[in-house]
């Protein structure tokens, strides 16, 4: 039976080429601008699909409809696969539309519209059939459909609290999605870190360190240590939940500091170098300084004294000149006023008088 369904379909497949390579010799140039067109479909197990090949131009080229497992269905309106289930829908140069009925899942996968152009052209078309489960319910000829989808990846923290949607698309819903979100929950190892209550811990005042710690679970309480051992004094050092607070410093608590966080994933760790600063000398480093107060002052001074001695040469040349001034216009001048004016008078004459030879 088998033999007769593959003889049958080979006749049909080689006559159809005949037929087709021989009436394409003269269609060569006006199949340039022919493509098929097709769709995929998606049906129910036990459901009909139809398929459906389409050309905008066609110049009386046929059509051909194939599975997947290239076995040709129909050749234009020729039935070439022993197939009850496959029926033709509609046949002309445009189109070619064929109809499986009771789908199986063996049905799915991709088929194969062929215009038979020089060369030949082809458009596939995926087939998804869903599959049908039956429910041991009261009503026994109920189905439903289960469609899985996984999705796979590496996490981090940062994806803690992240949501993730999963929507569903289907056309029984009426082009209403169906949504599902559900929250990332990551578990991780803590993260620490060290925070001082002053970044200049002074001798006699008090010092808060807080251990801050992050993870999920939420770590335990923390473990401090100083120096790799026990804390010295519990009397001035006190643990109070993710706190250290050393109620007064003094130089002998210069070291290092650790605290510890773990919970069920892992454990991590933070050190804090602790340095106890003098106030007094914290005092003069923040305090003025007076040498360089004084070198600015000592320069004003200078300058100003420099200034006082230039401006008493200056007062001083002009007095010389004003005197002898008043010496050169002396001789012929009841007073010094006169002599100035005489002085000045003999100068510019001075200038008017030339001499003359002949």
């Amino acid at each position: 039976m088998i033999w007769k369904r593959s003889a049958v379909l080979r006749f049909y497949s080689v006559c159809g080429l005949l037929l087709q390579a021989a009436a394409s010799k003269n269609k060569v140039k006006g199949s340039q601008g022919q493509f098929p067109l097709t769709q995929n479909v998606t049906v129910v197990e036990g459901g009909t699909a139809i398929l459906t090949c389409r050309v905008d131009q066609n110049d009386n080229t046929s059509l051909q409809w194939s599975n997947p497992a290239q076995q040709t269905l129909y050749f234009d309106d020729k039935k070439a696969l022993r197939d009850n289930r496959i029926e033709l829908v509609r046949a002309s140069w445009h189109e070619l539309s064929i109809s499986v009925s009771d789908v199986s899942l063996s049905d799915e996968g991709q088929y194969t519209c062929s215009l038979f152009t020089m060369p030949v052209k082809t458009s596939k078309a995926y087939l998804t059939v869903l599959d049908v489960k039956y429910l041991k319910e009261e009503d026994a000829n109920r189905k439903t459909f289960t469609v899985s989808s996984t999705l796979d990846f590496r996490v981090d923290r940062s994806d803690d609290g992240v949501a993730v949607i999963c929507r569903v698309d289907h056309e029984s819903l009426n082009a209403t999605p169906q949504v599902a979100m559900q929250v990332l929950e990551i578990h991780y190892t803590p993260s620490v870190k060290i925070i001082p209550s002053t970044p200049f811990p002074q001798e006699g005042q008090p010092l808060i360190l807080t251990c801050e710690s992050k993870g999920k679970p939420l770590p335990e309480p923390v473990l401090w240590t100083k120096d790799g051992g026990e804390l010295p004094d519990p009397d001035r050092m006190v643990v109070s939940g993710r706190e250290l607070n050393i109620l007064f410093l003094n130089k002998t608590d210069n070291g290092t500091y650790r605290c510890e966080a773990t919970n069920t994933i892992g454990q991590s760790s933070a050190e804090y170098v602790l340095i106890v600063h003098d106030p007094n000398a914290l005092a003069g480093q923040t305090g003025p300084d007076h040498a360089l107060i004084g070198g600015i002052v000592a320069v004003v001074v200078f300058v100003t004294l420099c200034s006082i001695f230039l401006l008493g040469r200056y007062l001083a040349r002009h007095k010389g000149t004003y005197l002898t001034n008043e010496a050169k216009g002396a001789e012929d001048a009841p007073d010094a006023d006169t002599a100035i004016i005489n002085a000045e008078g003999s100068q510019v004459n001075a200038e008017e008088k030339k001499e003359y030879f002949i």
